[in-house]
């Protein structure tokens, strides 16, 4: 009977073009995540489990009330369930998963971060979201001593903070608000203690990219599906049912989603506008890409800077980064494994379901008109039913959570 069962499913869905079937190929299993050179700490367990420390600590916020988990809660698929991120204050944009974000090449929706270790340096200085300051960073770091053991064990002695006269105990750059008392503070300090500081500052980040670049998702419904494609093995492609087969079909085909979602996380990992209105039609349209590339040039931690373990790598990436007019609205396209557990969707959490999403682009009904220089985004025409099946294909994509080990503080901060 189950035999029989299985073959009247796949007799129910639709065959793959060859095209399409050496196209699903390419999309599983996902590959070990590519390095990042400028952060010679990524793969090292020590600075890993500082990091996940560090992720978990409510200390590293303005009151002590807010922590990287705040908005990255793996019981919420690494996000936080709101359509806006919320901080110490409302943030503009929605907080994006963390599944897989080590495969990303640029972070937040915008690109103005070039790495997963500078990213991880902005929300904790962001007045909306951490709100604390570096030299508040820095002083926790070495007052705490399992702190301090679990630092020195991965990046050598921390500098000697214990004058305040040098070392204020809050301080950090102000752009534009050299009168601020966090800027003035900073600024009082010689250049030679603010780098010593800034230097620990780019740590943190880095340990807390390395506990991060371990999120990533298992094996779905979907990788067992091309398992078996890719074997001739029809058990293990009877892992999709016939409506996320004729989902796939239309992913790969009448859809167009692999235009932009392709690759084994289902992502080109670059910016498109994708013309979905801001949560408040009174509010213009994000500028996105277009403010991103002019803020990651001009960031200290980017990969250029003397806080990358290679600038020469950093280099490649951001030499010929250039701005133009096309970089208008353009967001980063999201991956889409573990998709269906990461509601709401789009950059300010506009669309609360995947279907609300599928509907959306099939019929693009008060859409944002399409940006003069890029023509991607145009209706699908999906019927109810294409729809149902496109969502269905989305939901295969999900996968088992995470090993209890990632989830929590770690127990012990510096391991024998």
């Amino acid at each position: 009977m189950t035999a029989l069962l299985l073959l009247l499913a796949l007799a129910q869905a639709p065959e793959l073009t060859p095209e399409q079937r050496a196209h699903a190929l390419t999309l599983s299993p996902l590959p070990a995540p590519p390095r990042d050179p400028t952060n010679a700490h990524e793969d090292d367990p020590a600075a890993a489990r500082l990091g996940q420390a560090l992720f978990y600590d409510a200390r590293f916020s303005k009151n002590e009330t807010i922590a990287c988990v705040t908005c990255h809660d793996p019981a919420r698929g690494w996000g936080d369930g709101r359509q806006r991120a919320r901080g110490l204050d409302d943030v503009a944009r929605h907080a994006p998963t963390l599944w897989n974000v080590a495969w990303n090449r640029w972070f937040f929706w915008d690109g103005r971060k070039d790495s997963l270790w500078s990213q991880a340096l902005a929300p904790l200085e962001d007045p909306a979201e951490h709100g604390g300051s570096r030299l508040q960073y820095a002083h926790l770091v070495s007052a705490d001593a399992r702190y301090r053991a679990a630092y020195e064990r991965v990046f050598g002695p921390l500098p000697d903070l214990s004058d305040r006269e040098r070392f204020p105990a809050r301080g950090r750059p102000v752009p534009g608000v050299p009168e601020h008392p966090l800027a003035r503070a900073w600024n009082g300090m010689s250049a030679a203690d603010r780098d010593a500081v800034d230097r620990v500052f780019a740590n943190l980040g880095k340990a807390l990219a390395a506990y991060e670049r371990r999120i990533v998702s298992g094996r779905a419904p979907f990788d067992e599906f091309v398992e078996g494609l890719r074997a001739g093995d029809a058990a293990k492609e009877a892992a999709l049912g016939a409506p996320a087969r004729r989902g796939l079909a239309l992913f790969l085909g009448k859809a167009r989603c692999h235009t932009c979602h392709d690759g084994p996380t289902f992502s080109d990992l670059e910016f498109h506008d994708d013309r979905v209105p801001p949560l408040d039609p009174a509010q213009a349209p994000d500028a996105g890409r277009f403010l991103g590339i002019a803020l990651v040039l001009d960031d200290p931690f980017n990969g250029l800077g003397r806080f990358s373990d290679d600038p020469a790598a950093g280099r490649t990436r951001l030499a010929y980064l250039a701005r133009t007019n096309h970089n208008q609205r353009e967001l980063k396209t999201p991956g889409l494994r573990n998709v269906a557990v990461t509601a709401p969707y789009m950059h300010q959490g506009q669309l609360a379901t995947l279907a609300e999403v599928v509907r959306f682009y099939s019929t693009l009904e008060g859409a944002l008109p399409p940006h003069p220089e890029e023509r991607l985004v145009e209706p699908l025409h999906l019927g109810e039913a294409e729809q149902a099946d496109l969502v269905a294909f989305l939901e295969s994509l999900t996968a088992t959570e995470l090993a209890g080990e990632l989830v929590g503080p770690p127990d012990e901060l510096v391991a024998d």
